[in-house]
């Protein structure tokens, strides 16, 4: 402890110096960066409809029957992440070491376990030590600890391997039918909690300059490798938004994380789909992306990501060919007499893929098939109310961590 202090304190010395020598100080640097904000009617603003947003999504859940589910910020095995970040921060406990949490993605997977529960939810911290600007541009919605809500329910389709290989045409109807209800399912609640904004909060959205409207269902949808073939990769999301007459609309099939599902992706005699032939319409997840809307011109901002979901991988197979190709693991779990032969080169994930290959007394599968996704608090409210008062992501935060906007955080 007594390091950790001197240590923060050397580094706040050597900022402090940094600032003096530009001809700034501490004082400056915190009413700059902090205190100035906490004191502006726009935080004020902003906070009253964070309150309502998250209010409203807690309820709108429990209407639907989901189960509140305990934060989980340490365990020993994490959202890999498609993406570069810089590090995963690990800490040691009782002779262990355990990392921060990127999502409770695997632990929304076991919670569904449960024969019983019908989904989980849970208002969660997320700790991700995002890569600042490489052009040293302000890119606006980055954040390295932020909240989300999680969010996943149970398909109860129990289709078995053997159906997974010979019976396509029945999985894909399936899996097409399933992918409309979770559609069905985020554009309900999205347009509730919008319903609960507009009548709460429409003072402080005209103080923002914005409004909200709620959209009809279903929202504008798009496939992903159209979108690219017709806007090209850059651009293309804030492109379809331009086209888009929606507030909200969806962006499908992303090749993307190792849990989100693909299929076919394993074929029969050990043979797997063409890893770079892969059509979004193989690929069973979804972003939605939201803009603002000015109320005095009506013209919309630049659309951007809130949430994110998919269908799961829920067979033991392609959940670990995934794991393997997303190059996440370098081998497979070897398990023979109730151990993992190999555990040691499988990291955190050797006792979770030993639970997704356990069966029960009927020798049927234990985990479950699931969907869902998760939407950030932090991000949504940039998204939707971006104008004259909110420009980039810290000012919908009390206590940012934008890696583009500083190089020490205070508080």
């Amino acid at each position: 402890m007594e390091d950790n202090m001197k240590s923060i304190g050397e580094s706040l010395y050597n900022f402090q110096a940094a600032l003096n020598q530009n001809g700034s100080n501490i004082e400056e640097f915190i009413k700059e960066n902090y205190s100035n904000k906490w004191l502006s009617d726009t935080i004020y603003h902003v906070m009253a409809i964070r309150t309502s947003f998250v209010n409203s999504l807690n309820q709108f859940l429990v209407n639907e029957g989901l189960f509140n589910l305990e934060k989980v910020m340490l365990s020993i095995i994490t959202d890999p992440l498609a993406h570069d970040i810089e590090h995963t921060p690990t800490i040691k406990y009782k002779g262990h070491t355990y990392v921060t949490t990127h999502s409770m993605i695997y632990n929304k997977f076991l919670a569904c376990s449960n024969p019983q529960i019908k989904g989980v939810y849970t208002d969660s911290p997320n700790i991700r030590l995002e890569l600042e600007s490489p052009n040293n541009i302000q890119r606006g919605r980055y954040a390295i600890d932020f909240s989300q809500m999680d969010i996943e329910i149970k398909r109860n389709r129990n289709i078995t391997l053997e159906e997974y290989y010979n019976n396509q045409k029945k999985v894909m109807d399936i899996l097409n039918e399933d992918m409309e209800k979770i559609k069905n399912f985020f554009e309900r609640m999205l347009i509730f909690s919008i319903e609960e904004i507009n009548k709460k909060n429409k003072d402080n959205l005209n103080k923002l300059g914005v409004i909200l409207e709620a959209p009809e269902i279903p929202f504008p949808s798009y496939y992903r490798d159209e979108s690219i073939k017709q806007y090209g990769t850059k651009n293309y999301e804030e492109l379809l938004g331009e086209k888009t007459k929606s507030q909200f609309f969806w962006i499908t099939g992303l090749a993307r994380e190792n849990y989100d599902l693909i299929y076919p992706y394993l074929l029969k005699d050990n043979k797997k789909i063409d890893p770079y032939n892969i059509k979004s319409t193989n690929i069973f997840n979804y972003d939605i992306l939201a803009k603002s809307i000015n109320a005095k011109t009506g013209k919309h901002s630049p659309a951007k990501e809130i949430l994110s979901g998919g269908i799961r991988e829920w067979l033991f197979e392609p959940i670990v060919e995934r794991i393997i190709d997303n190059k996440v693991l370098p081998s497979k779990p070897v398990i023979r007499n109730g151990n993992i032969e190999n555990i040691n080169e499988l990291g955190g994930y050797g006792p979770f893929l030993y639970f997704t290959a356990m069966k029960d007394k009927n020798n049927k599968q234990i985990f479950p098939d699931t969907m869902g996704g998760g939407i950030g608090i932090e991000r949504t409210l940039y998204s939707i109310l971006r104008g004259e008062k909110i420009d980039k992501v810290d000012d919908v935060m009390y206590f940012a961590k934008n890696p583009d906007s500083h190089p020490l955080y205070l508080f």
